[in-house]
């Protein structure tokens, strides 16, 4: 009984949207991306955001903190900006806009109030398609993302809830993007989107970010092995890194690649995002998902 339920009320949420959801291509699709720290969101879904901004689609990355401890040498105010202030160089580049909320890096938590926080982004940008961490990934800021994430799924087409700000009309899509943890449950994507031909926007998107991916106190500067110790040849290598795992995402779903673009274009991408429908949104037919991503 419980699921017959469940499936009336977000059939009802859906119904707002069923009609735009059968031909996704023909009108413009608003798509919202939520990352823990100003570069999660980069990091997750950099390459589609490119793609479905040069198609004309509207996209918007939210840092749900300002990221003022992620760094071994600076904090507080003075890296929150300079965090600021790289994201937004990364939004140039890929053609879109970024917003980042002012919480503090590591004290995000899944209270009622930052429930409404999210729910107003996602209301103010009417958003269609909702991306995000999944409740499981190794840290709490990043959970707490997927939990306040699914918190919303239903409430942001309520009329009520946070009122000062539109309801999205009907239920949007919500994904889920990786992370490489098993419990309770691994993750398992949908669809995976060759990001060949935006690459390079990615990389120089990581590139802009050396207070994550250049600095020798910046997080992967401290933690990624056998790094080189000039500036220069440090951040290259870590850009390098970060394309290396892109390339690991397609061979690790090849198979998936193959079924989406056909052997002879599946077969040789070498660079990769991969999302998963998440069960709290609006619920949708593979092909129509399919139709959503980019191609």
């Amino acid at each position: 009984m419980s699921k017959l339920i469940a499936s009336f009320v977000l059939g009802l949420f859906a119904l707002g949207v069923a009609a735009s959801a059968q031909a996704p291509a023909a009108r413009q699709l608003r798509v919202i991306v939520f990352g823990a720290h100003p570069d999660d969101a980069e990091l997750q879904a950099a390459g589609v955001a490119a793609m479905w901004a040069a198609q004309g689609h509207k996209v918007k990355f939210v840092a749900a903190t300002n990221g003022d401890i992620g760094h071994f040498s600076q904090a507080g105010g003075p890296l929150a900006q300079r965090r600021y202030k790289e994201v937004q160089e990364c939004a140039k580049i890929l053609g879109i806009t970024t917003d980042v909320l002012d919480i503090h890096d590591g004290e995000l938590v899944t209270d009622l109030e930052t429930r409404r926080a999210f729910a107003r982004k996602i209301r103010e940008w009417q958003a269609d398609v909702v991306i995000g961490h999944r409740r499981y990934d190794y840290h709490p800021d990043h959970r707490n993302v997927g939990i306040l994430l699914d918190d919303t799924a239903v409430v942001v087409g309520a009329p009520f809830f946070v009122p000062d700000t539109p309801p999205t009309k009907g239920n949007p899509i919500y994904l889920s993007s990786p992370d490489w943890f098993d419990v309770p449950k691994a993750f398992a994507p949908q669809v995976v989107v060759d990001i060949d031909a935006v690459v390079e926007k990615k990389l120089a998107c990581v590139a802009a970010m050396p207070s994550q991916f250049g600095d020798a106190d910046s997080w992967q500067g401290r933690t990624l092995p056998n790094l080189p110790k000039d500036d220069a040849g440090r951040k290259a290598k870590i850009v390098e890194t970060v394309k290396g795992w892109l390339a690991a995402a397609a061979d690790e779903y090849r198979p998936q690649l193959i079924a989406r673009y056909g052997q002879a274009r599946g077969s040789k991408v070498k660079y990769a995002e991969a999302f998963q429908l998440n069960q709290y949104g609006r619920q949708i037919k593979a092909d129509e998902l399919d139709a959503l991503l980019p191609k």
